[in-house]
């Protein structure tokens, strides 16, 4: 079939004919209002809509009047369907994928999908929209100039430690989904490994009628769902960069006297200013001082 894309009009009525492809389409993460006019046109104007759980996504169709060929997409059918999918973008389809809530391939099976389709020849586009881990970052008032998105957390104590321990030094807000009834034993593993006062957030309900956001350190959160129990819905983890930590002078100087050894002034300036997080240039100007005095 021959498709064309167009600038799309306000409302599902007026959708304009789709390019063939594959369309990654947000969808809201709690109140329905929380949806694109671009998303509506697509779940409107596609052959066909890929869904995590098609109850789920019947009834935000029902809720804006689309009506739209639905089939289930997931993890135990994906394998099977994705032949399939990839025949129909072959042959002009356009095929829209949405999740039960958020921006698909963010923690659900979409991505293998994605992929194939991409190394098959097919054009992929986003329809951008909600997203838990971004609502969690903003509510947070944590740094969100640089931030790590890291899933789920392992289930058992030792491997969420190793996992906490592989994240510790990483120099960014960590962003990770839970579920309630481990968020208190893993707020406590976090404490153990990042620090007790390293700065966290939790955000449930995002979007929700009972949205909240709790900020405090890790130790402060930990003890507080340790007493309050497992909270209710879904739920965003998140911790602040590691804590600055203050570099006396003669630790600097150690430091440096050290590296001077084995490392050209610029070598050692250059390590210990990244190690430390101190700026290059004094840092250099303090080595150049020792080197020459």
């Amino acid at each position: 079939m021959s498709r064309f894309s167009g600038e799309p009009k306000s409302g599902t009525d007026s959708a304009q004919p789709l390019e063939s492809g594959l369309y990654i389409v947000a969808t809201p993460i709690g109140n329905l209002r929380d949806i694109t006019l671009r998303a509506l046109d697509t779940l409107q104007a596609a052959d066909e809509v890929l869904a995590e759980d098609t109850r789920v996504a019947r009834r935000l169709l029902d809720a804006h009047g689309i009506r739209a060929k639905l089939s289930p997409y997931h993890d135990h059918n994906g394998a099977k369907r994705r032949p399939e999918i990839l025949d129909k973008l072959a042959n002009g389809a356009a095929i829209a994928l949405i999740s039960d809530a958020g921006t698909p391939l963010v923690s659900d099976p979409g991505w293998k999908l994605s992929r194939e389709a991409l190394d098959a020849g097919h054009r992929v586009f986003p329809v951008p929209g909600a997203s838990a881990l971004l609502a969690g970052l903003v509510a947070s008032g944590l740094p969100s100039d640089r931030f790590m998105f890291c899933g789920f957390l392992p289930p058992k104590s030792g491997a969420r430690r190793k996992a906490a321990s592989d994240l510790a030094a990483v120099p960014s807000t960590l962003v990770f989904y839970e579920s309630g009834p481990r968020l208190a034993e893993s707020l406590r593993d976090l404490a153990s490994v990042l620090g007790e006062e390293r700065e966290a957030a939790v955000s449930r309900e995002i979007t929700k009628l009972f949205e909240e956001t709790r900020r405090g350190s890790l130790a402060e959160l930990s003890a507080h769902y340790l007493d309050a129990g497992p909270p209710k819905g879904e739920i965003v983890l998140l911790v602040g960069p590691p804590l600055e930590q203050e570099v006396t002078e003669a630790a600097l100087d150690a430091a440096i006297l050290s590296a001077l050894k084995t490392q050209s002034v610029k070598q050692a300036a250059a390590e210990i200013a990244e190690h430390l997080g101190l700026p290059k240039r004094d840092v250099y100007q303090r080595a150049l001082a020792l080197k020459n005095g």
